[in-house]
Protein backbone atom coordinates (compact mmCIF):
# COMPACT_ATOMS: atom_id res chain seq x y z
CA UNK A 1 0.00 0.00 0.00
CA UNK A 2 2.46 2.21 1.00
CA UNK A 3 4.38 1.39 -2.35
CA UNK A 4 1.64 2.12 -4.16
CA UNK A 5 1.35 5.36 -2.44
CA UNK A 6 4.57 6.60 -3.52
CA UNK A 7 4.23 5.68 -7.09
CA UNK A 8 1.14 7.67 -7.13
CA UNK A 9 2.92 10.55 -5.42
CA UNK A 10 5.44 10.08 -8.62
CA UNK A 11 3.16 9.83 -11.18
CA UNK A 12 1.98 13.47 -9.53
CA UNK A 13 5.44 15.02 -9.67
CA UNK A 14 5.53 14.27 -12.83
CA UNK A 15 2.50 15.52 -14.07
CA UNK A 16 2.87 19.09 -12.06
CA UNK A 17 6.18 19.29 -13.40
CA UNK A 18 5.77 18.49 -17.01
CA UNK A 19 6.26 21.42 -18.50
CA UNK A 20 9.95 21.66 -16.82
CA UNK A 21 10.47 17.80 -17.85
CA UNK A 22 9.57 18.79 -21.45
CA UNK A 23 11.16 21.63 -21.77
CA UNK A 24 14.56 20.21 -20.39
CA UNK A 25 13.34 17.29 -22.82
CA UNK A 26 13.64 19.71 -25.59
CA UNK A 27 16.28 21.46 -25.03
CA UNK A 28 18.15 18.13 -25.10
CA UNK A 29 16.45 17.22 -28.48
CA UNK A 30 17.14 20.24 -30.07
CA UNK A 31 21.43 19.99 -29.15
CA UNK A 32 21.08 16.64 -30.71
CA UNK A 33 19.89 17.29 -33.80
CA UNK A 34 22.22 20.78 -34.45
CA UNK A 35 25.28 18.43 -33.35
CA UNK A 36 24.03 15.50 -36.00
CA UNK A 37 22.78 18.27 -38.85
CA UNK A 38 26.56 19.93 -38.87
CA UNK A 39 28.36 16.47 -37.89
CA UNK A 40 30.53 18.65 -35.14
CA UNK A 41 33.92 17.50 -34.22
CA UNK A 42 34.77 15.88 -30.59
CA UNK A 43 30.99 14.78 -30.34
CA UNK A 44 32.21 12.24 -27.85
CA UNK A 45 32.98 15.10 -25.74
CA UNK A 46 29.52 17.32 -26.07
CA UNK A 47 27.81 14.15 -25.20
CA UNK A 48 29.60 14.08 -22.04
CA UNK A 49 28.55 17.45 -21.18
CA UNK A 50 24.68 16.36 -22.20
CA UNK A 51 25.68 13.22 -19.85
CA UNK A 52 26.71 15.26 -16.85
CA UNK A 53 23.75 18.03 -17.54
CA UNK A 54 21.13 15.38 -17.25
CA UNK A 55 22.98 13.75 -14.14
CA UNK A 56 22.76 17.10 -12.10
CA UNK A 57 18.97 17.39 -13.18
CA UNK A 58 17.72 14.52 -12.36
CA UNK A 59 19.83 15.12 -8.51
CA UNK A 60 18.27 18.03 -8.15
CA UNK A 61 14.91 16.12 -9.53
CA UNK A 62 15.35 13.70 -6.55
CA UNK A 63 15.67 16.39 -4.15
CA UNK A 64 13.07 18.51 -5.21
CA UNK A 65 10.68 15.37 -5.80
CA UNK A 66 12.07 15.32 -2.06
CA UNK A 67 10.43 18.03 -1.15
CA UNK A 68 7.79 17.72 -2.68
CA UNK A 69 6.54 14.45 -1.43
CA UNK A 70 7.34 16.19 2.22
CA UNK A 71 5.08 18.93 1.65
CA UNK A 72 2.52 16.32 0.20
CA UNK A 73 2.30 14.30 3.29
CA UNK A 74 2.11 17.80 5.31
CA UNK A 75 -1.00 18.61 3.55
CA UNK A 76 -2.62 15.27 4.04
CA UNK A 77 -1.90 16.09 7.36
CA UNK A 78 -3.48 19.22 7.32
CA UNK A 79 -6.70 18.33 5.74
CA UNK A 80 -6.95 15.27 8.48
CA UNK A 81 -6.51 18.02 11.20
CA UNK A 82 -8.60 21.04 9.65
CA UNK A 83 -8.74 22.36 13.58
CA UNK A 84 -4.99 22.88 13.65
CA UNK A 85 -4.40 24.11 10.10
CA UNK A 86 -2.53 26.92 10.64
CA UNK A 87 -0.25 25.53 12.49
CA UNK A 88 0.53 22.72 10.02
CA UNK A 89 1.25 25.09 7.66
CA UNK A 90 4.58 24.58 5.61
CA UNK A 91 7.34 27.25 5.28
CA UNK A 92 6.44 29.19 1.81
CA UNK A 93 8.66 28.68 -0.56
CA UNK A 94 7.82 31.68 -3.28
CA UNK A 95 5.20 34.69 -3.62
CA UNK A 96 2.08 32.59 -4.44
CA UNK A 97 2.57 29.88 -1.93
CA UNK A 98 2.56 33.28 0.20
CA UNK A 99 -0.44 34.41 -1.18
CA UNK A 100 -2.22 31.54 -0.79
CA UNK A 101 -1.67 30.88 2.99
CA UNK A 102 -2.99 33.99 3.90
CA UNK A 103 -5.94 33.20 2.00
CA UNK A 104 -5.65 30.03 3.82
CA UNK A 105 -5.13 32.16 7.40
CA UNK A 106 -7.80 34.80 6.31
CA UNK A 107 -10.70 31.77 5.61
CA UNK A 108 -9.38 30.21 8.79
CA UNK A 109 -10.16 33.11 11.16
CA UNK A 110 -13.59 33.78 9.54
CA UNK A 111 -14.34 30.01 10.53
CA UNK A 112 -13.83 30.07 13.88
CA UNK A 113 -15.40 33.38 14.31
CA UNK A 114 -18.42 31.74 12.47
CA UNK A 115 -18.11 28.77 14.68
CA UNK A 116 -17.92 31.03 18.08
CA UNK A 117 -20.94 33.00 16.69
CA UNK A 118 -22.43 29.69 16.21
CA UNK A 119 -21.83 28.10 19.22
CA UNK A 120 -23.12 31.30 21.39
CA UNK A 121 -26.58 31.49 19.56
CA UNK A 122 -26.62 27.73 20.28
CA UNK A 123 -25.56 28.56 24.01
CA UNK A 124 -28.48 31.53 24.08
CA UNK A 125 -31.38 29.02 22.45
CA UNK A 126 -31.08 26.57 25.33
CA UNK A 127 -30.75 29.15 27.68
CA UNK A 128 -33.72 31.13 26.48
CA UNK A 129 -35.99 27.51 25.96
CA UNK A 130 -34.66 26.54 29.44
CA UNK A 131 -36.07 29.34 30.87
CA UNK A 132 -39.13 29.74 28.59
CA UNK A 133 -40.02 26.15 29.91
CA UNK A 134 -40.11 27.29 33.54
CA UNK A 135 -42.08 30.55 32.52
CA UNK A 136 -44.93 28.96 30.40
CA UNK A 137 -45.24 26.10 33.74
CA UNK A 138 -46.63 28.89 35.84
CA UNK A 139 -49.93 29.86 33.89
CA UNK A 140 -50.06 25.67 33.52
CA UNK A 141 -49.69 25.25 36.85
CA UNK A 142 -52.41 28.49 37.66
CA UNK A 143 -54.61 26.78 35.09
CA UNK A 144 -54.14 23.16 37.02
CA UNK A 145 -54.85 24.77 40.34
CA UNK A 146 -58.36 26.92 39.47
CA UNK A 147 -59.83 23.53 37.65
CA UNK A 148 -58.78 21.63 41.17
CA UNK A 149 -60.75 24.30 43.07
CA UNK A 150 -63.26 22.66 44.84
CA UNK A 151 -65.39 25.29 44.41
CA UNK A 152 -67.76 25.13 41.49
CA UNK A 153 -67.35 28.95 39.92
CA UNK A 154 -64.51 29.53 38.49
CA UNK A 155 -63.43 33.30 37.20
CA UNK A 156 -63.26 33.41 33.48
CA UNK A 157 -61.08 36.04 33.44
CA UNK A 158 -58.49 34.66 35.21
CA UNK A 159 -58.48 31.50 33.08
CA UNK A 160 -58.47 33.66 30.01
CA UNK A 161 -55.57 35.68 31.69
CA UNK A 162 -53.31 32.45 32.20
CA UNK A 163 -54.30 30.86 28.72
CA UNK A 164 -52.74 34.31 27.54
CA UNK A 165 -49.61 34.35 29.18
CA UNK A 166 -49.04 31.14 27.24
CA UNK A 167 -50.28 32.46 24.29
CA UNK A 168 -47.96 35.34 24.39
CA UNK A 169 -44.98 33.07 25.70
CA UNK A 170 -45.88 31.39 22.55
CA UNK A 171 -45.59 34.67 20.09
CA UNK A 172 -42.62 35.69 21.66
CA UNK A 173 -40.54 32.64 20.83
CA UNK A 174 -41.72 32.50 17.77
CA UNK A 175 -40.81 35.88 17.05
CA UNK A 176 -37.63 35.26 18.54
CA UNK A 177 -36.71 32.43 16.28
CA UNK A 178 -37.89 34.96 12.95
CA UNK A 179 -35.87 37.55 14.27
CA UNK A 180 -32.85 36.85 11.97
CA UNK A 181 -34.67 36.10 9.00
CA UNK A 182 -37.26 39.70 9.61
CA UNK A 183 -36.40 41.42 6.76
CA UNK A 184 -37.77 38.42 4.46
CA UNK A 185 -41.02 38.50 6.70
CA UNK A 186 -41.66 42.78 6.64
CA UNK A 187 -44.48 43.77 4.86
CA UNK A 188 -43.74 47.84 4.66
CA UNK A 189 -47.04 50.17 4.01
CA UNK A 190 -48.98 53.11 5.55
CA UNK A 191 -50.96 52.16 8.67
CA UNK A 192 -52.96 54.68 10.68
CA UNK A 193 -51.11 53.52 14.45
CA UNK A 194 -54.92 54.12 16.49
CA UNK A 195 -55.44 51.16 14.41
CA UNK A 196 -52.50 49.20 15.38
CA UNK A 197 -52.97 50.60 19.68
CA UNK A 198 -56.08 49.53 19.38
CA UNK A 199 -55.66 45.82 18.01
CA UNK A 200 -52.86 45.77 21.12
CA UNK A 201 -55.04 47.18 23.57
CA UNK A 202 -58.08 44.64 22.74
CA UNK A 203 -55.87 41.52 22.62
CA UNK A 204 -54.59 42.85 26.26
CA UNK A 205 -57.85 43.88 27.86
CA UNK A 206 -58.29 41.07 29.88
CA UNK A 207 -54.95 41.80 31.95
CA UNK A 208 -56.68 45.49 32.80
CA UNK A 209 -59.88 43.55 33.73
CA UNK A 210 -57.99 41.60 36.31
CA UNK A 211 -55.58 44.01 37.23
CA UNK A 212 -58.08 46.40 38.08
CA UNK A 213 -56.23 48.95 35.97
CA UNK A 214 -57.82 52.27 33.91
CA UNK A 215 -56.43 52.30 30.16
CA UNK A 216 -56.37 55.74 28.51
CA UNK A 217 -55.82 55.96 25.02
CA UNK A 218 -56.12 59.51 23.74
CA UNK A 219 -57.57 60.54 20.46
CA UNK A 220 -55.08 60.79 18.12
CA UNK A 221 -54.81 60.67 14.10
CA UNK A 222 -51.15 59.65 12.61
CA UNK A 223 -50.22 57.75 9.87
CA UNK A 224 -47.34 55.67 9.74
CA UNK A 225 -44.75 53.73 7.54
CA UNK A 226 -44.12 49.93 9.35
CA UNK A 227 -44.79 46.62 9.32
CA UNK A 228 -48.30 45.68 11.26
CA UNK A 229 -47.44 42.40 12.84
CA UNK A 230 -44.22 44.01 13.70
CA UNK A 231 -45.11 47.00 15.51
CA UNK A 232 -47.86 45.61 17.16
CA UNK A 233 -46.19 43.10 18.86
CA UNK A 234 -43.73 45.61 20.40
CA UNK A 235 -47.41 47.74 21.43
CA UNK A 236 -48.40 44.60 23.30
CA UNK A 237 -44.75 43.77 25.15
CA UNK A 238 -44.74 47.29 26.05
CA UNK A 239 -48.27 47.18 27.55
CA UNK A 240 -47.66 44.11 28.74
CA UNK A 241 -44.80 45.26 30.52
CA UNK A 242 -46.68 48.50 32.12
CA UNK A 243 -49.40 46.47 33.21
CA UNK A 244 -47.09 43.83 34.85
CA UNK A 245 -45.35 46.44 36.67
CA UNK A 246 -48.17 48.57 37.61
CA UNK A 247 -50.10 47.77 40.71
CA UNK A 248 -52.78 50.62 40.93
CA UNK A 249 -53.25 52.83 38.70
CA UNK A 250 -53.48 53.08 34.64
CA UNK A 251 -51.77 53.76 31.76
CA UNK A 252 -52.44 56.50 28.89
CA UNK A 253 -50.68 55.97 25.55
CA UNK A 254 -50.84 59.40 23.47
CA UNK A 255 -49.06 60.83 20.70
CA UNK A 256 -46.66 63.78 21.46
CA UNK A 257 -44.81 65.91 19.07
CA UNK A 258 -41.53 66.77 19.74
CA UNK A 259 -38.75 68.52 17.52
CA UNK A 260 -40.79 67.93 14.39
CA UNK A 261 -41.04 64.21 15.05
CA UNK A 262 -44.23 62.38 16.30
CA UNK A 263 -43.86 59.94 19.26
CA UNK A 264 -46.42 57.41 20.39
CA UNK A 265 -45.93 57.17 24.21
CA UNK A 266 -46.99 54.20 26.29
CA UNK A 267 -46.54 56.00 29.79
CA UNK A 268 -47.90 54.18 33.33
CA UNK A 269 -48.01 54.93 37.45
CA UNK A 270 -46.26 52.08 37.91
CA UNK A 271 -42.70 51.12 40.19
CA UNK A 272 -40.35 52.84 37.99
CA UNK A 273 -37.00 51.44 36.55
CA UNK A 274 -33.72 52.22 38.58
CA UNK A 275 -31.57 54.83 37.02
CA UNK A 276 -28.81 52.88 36.82
CA UNK A 277 -30.35 50.12 34.98
CA UNK A 278 -32.01 52.21 32.62
CA UNK A 279 -29.20 51.96 30.37
CA UNK A 280 -29.11 48.52 30.10
CA UNK A 281 -32.98 47.36 29.35
CA UNK A 282 -32.52 47.10 25.95
CA UNK A 283 -29.43 44.11 26.88
CA UNK A 284 -30.42 40.58 26.15
CA UNK A 285 -30.98 38.76 29.21
CA UNK A 286 -31.05 41.94 31.21
CA UNK A 287 -33.77 41.75 33.90
CA UNK A 288 -32.21 44.23 36.33
CA UNK A 289 -33.64 45.52 40.00
CA UNK A 290 -37.48 44.76 38.65
CA UNK A 291 -36.44 41.45 37.39
CA UNK A 292 -34.69 40.20 39.91
CA UNK A 293 -37.86 41.36 42.07
CA UNK A 294 -39.95 39.45 39.10
CA UNK A 295 -38.97 35.96 39.23
CA UNK A 296 -40.90 35.54 35.72
CA UNK A 297 -38.72 38.27 33.97
CA UNK A 298 -36.76 37.09 30.71
CA UNK A 299 -34.97 39.77 29.87
CA UNK A 300 -36.19 39.00 26.29
CA UNK A 301 -38.85 41.55 25.95
CA UNK A 302 -37.51 44.85 25.52
CA UNK A 303 -34.28 43.17 23.88
CA UNK A 304 -37.00 41.87 21.36
CA UNK A 305 -38.89 45.57 21.14
CA UNK A 306 -35.35 47.38 20.35
CA UNK A 307 -34.06 44.75 17.81
CA UNK A 308 -37.20 44.85 15.64
CA UNK A 309 -37.85 48.96 16.23
CA UNK A 310 -34.40 49.07 14.54
CA UNK A 311 -35.00 47.08 11.69
CA UNK A 312 -38.15 49.10 11.03
CA UNK A 313 -36.10 52.23 11.53
CA UNK A 314 -38.34 53.31 15.05
CA UNK A 315 -36.34 54.86 17.51
CA UNK A 316 -37.23 54.07 20.88
CA UNK A 317 -36.78 55.73 24.24
CA UNK A 318 -37.55 54.78 27.67
CA UNK A 319 -37.84 57.39 30.80
CA UNK A 320 -38.26 56.40 34.23
CA UNK A 321 -38.50 57.32 37.80
CA UNK A 322 -38.97 54.79 40.81
CA UNK A 323 -41.66 55.01 42.30
CA UNK A 324 -43.59 57.36 40.02
CA UNK A 325 -43.78 55.33 36.67
CA UNK A 326 -42.16 54.52 33.15
CA UNK A 327 -42.96 56.34 29.84
CA UNK A 328 -42.15 54.19 26.76
CA UNK A 329 -41.71 56.31 23.42
CA UNK A 330 -41.25 55.00 19.67
CA UNK A 331 -40.65 57.15 17.37
CA UNK A 332 -43.34 56.99 14.61
CA UNK A 333 -42.60 59.90 12.40
CA UNK A 334 -43.95 59.28 8.78
CA UNK A 335 -41.55 58.33 6.27
CA UNK A 336 -41.62 57.87 2.74
CA UNK A 337 -40.49 54.62 0.85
Amino acid sequence: MRDRHSLGMLLQYVRDRRKVILMFLLYQLIFGAICALYQLENLDKLLYGVYISIFISLCISVWDFTEYADRIVKTEEMCSNLENVIELLPQATDRKETQYQEIIRGLYEDMQQLQFNTNLKESEMKDYYSLWAHQIKTPLAAMRLMLQNDEKEISSYALQEELFKIEQYIEMVMHYLRLESMSSDMILREYRLKDIVNQAVKRNAVLFINSRLSIDIMDFDCKVITDEKWLLFVIEQLITNAVKYTPVGGITISLEKNNNKEWLVIQDTGIGIKSEDLPRIFEKGFTGYNGRFDKRSTGIGLYLCKQVLDKLSHRIEVFSEVGRGTKACIDVSVRTF
